[in-house]
């Protein structure tokens, strides 16, 4: 039997990274974990055990620490951006390197109205996370927030849909909304060619040159993103959470040249109307049983309409 290596890649998980800027007055702290992959040609590896083209993962560890010293000063993105572009310079066998980088939230405690300048708390499950491809010709940055728990007391219903012998799910006009949402987009670098307009453009422009893609001003676009998909999410008069979906995706696209594409997975964190008629009582819309399984599982990917 004849074999061949169709693919490969190894790397470094989990790499959990703090940093403190100490300033005069005050402290900021940045909590991460990277993975770093790489691509290339390894496959002697593989076949014969030679391991004179392998960069160890201890030594991949050993630099994400080295170059934050001096390199993570500001976006994951931008530190990202880094770490690929250092490792596929300084590595000639390596076609493509990745770097994932996850950022945990912390926030100032504040007493009588005043920010603590060194003591934090942990900000909930949300995380800002940021995905950098390089290879020989170009680079893609996908950025994104996970786990971020959202909800509305009203303004959202679901009604109007299929039903059959097994459907027992009442229709409403007022229900709470709540999802706990991951949201990614892909960055597209800008470009003097681009028009400005941003539905002229398409999900194949999301490859570009290093100095084009680190123009952007990642931390800038990441707070007005965010603050747009919380925007939107809740002045949306919402009839399901596809609805809504589409509305918060949509918005972005809109808003923001710099993204050509958008994906959100939205699942339904169900909060269901308590029976409280078998007790004698009415229940107007105040008393829920909030519920985490089963639940509803929606997702959508949004880019530009090139024919518009």
């Amino acid at each position: 039997m004849i074999t061949r290596m169709e693919s490969n890649a190894y790397g470094k998980n989990a790499i959990n990274l703090s940093k403190i800027h100490r300033y005069p007055d005050r402290h900021e702290i940045r909590h991460i974990t990277v993975n770093i992959s790489l691509q290339g040609d390894f496959e002697t590896a593989h076949t014969i055990g030679d391991n004179t083209k392998i960069l160890p993962t201890d030594t991949m560890k050993n630099t994400v620490y080295a170059l934050a010293k001096d390199h993570f000063n500001t976006s994951i993105e931008a530190f990202g951006l880094y770490l690929a572009d250092y490792f596929l310079s300084h590595n000639p066998q390596l076609s493509i390197a990745t770097a994932e980088l996850t950022e945990f939230c912390w926030t100032r405690m504040v007493f009588d109205g005043k920010p603590h300048p060194h003591s934090f708390m942990n900000g909930g499950s949300e995380k800002h996370e940021a995905i950098v491809i390089q290879d020989r010709q170009s680079i893609s940055v996908t950025a994104g927030i996970k786990d971020l728990l959202i909800l509305k007391t009203t303004d959202s219903g679901f009604s109007g849909y299929i039903k059959d012998q097994y459907t027992t799910l009442k229709e409403t006009e007022d229900r709470i909304f709540s999802t706990q949402c991951d949201i990614s987009w892909k960055y597209l670098a800008p470009s003097p060619d681009r028009a400005s307009s941003s539905d002229q453009v398409s999900p194949s422009d999301q490859v570009s040159s290093l100095d084009q893609v680190s123009s952007l001003d990642f931390a800038g676009l990441y707070s007005s993103i965010r603050n747009n998909l919380l925007h939107t999410f809740s002045e949306h008069k919402s009839l399901s959470v596809q609805h809504t979906l589409y509305a918060m995706g949509e918005n972005v696209l809109k808003e923001f040249a710099a993204v050509g594409e958008i994906t959100l997975k939205m699942p339904n964190k169900h909060h269901i109307l308590f029976n409280l008629e078998q007790f004698g009582m009415d229940n107007r819309n105040e008393i829920f049983n909030a519920t985490d399984e089963p639940y509803g599982y929606i997702t959508g990917t949004l880019v530009r309409d090139k024919a518009q």
